[in-house]
């Protein structure tokens, strides 16, 4: 089975799409990333600012921090692999390194909201 880990750059929450100004890659990247979730890839996404010790631990993202800075995040590892830095990857690359259509990779997820306006 593959196994995907993105290191993300420090952001306000785990994805990283909230906020007022939500970058458009950010919300391709966490539909893909449910996407393949929902496929059965093991997926695992670490934010600098909540996971600093897994960006430590992997020696490899930990290597590239000293070398290149926080310029180099987010950085994509597949099966132990760096196959992307300084950006996320696109869906033709995850499409490709996953044997999965790319049509597969833009599930969003569906959260159910119930306002009361009778307060």
């Amino acid at each position: 089975m593959n196994k995907l880990k993105i290191f993300d750059p420090a952001m306000c929450c785990s994805t990283g799409v909230c906020g007022p100004g939500v970058d458009p890659d950010l919300t391709r990247i966490a539909s893909a990333v449910y996407s393949l979730e929902k496929r059965g890839v093991d997926v695992t996404r670490y934010n600098l600012a909540n996971d600093p010790s897994e960006f430590i631990e992997n020696e490899k993202v930990n290597h590239l921090l000293n070398e290149k800075g926080a310029d180099v995040l987010p950085v994509t590892i597949l099966n132990g692999e760096i196959v992307k830095e300084s950006s996320y990857p696109s869906n033709e690359e995850l499409s490709s390194w996953l044997q999965i259509d790319t049509s597969e990779l833009k599930d969003k997820p569906q959260t159910r909201v119930e306002i009361d306006i009778n307060l």
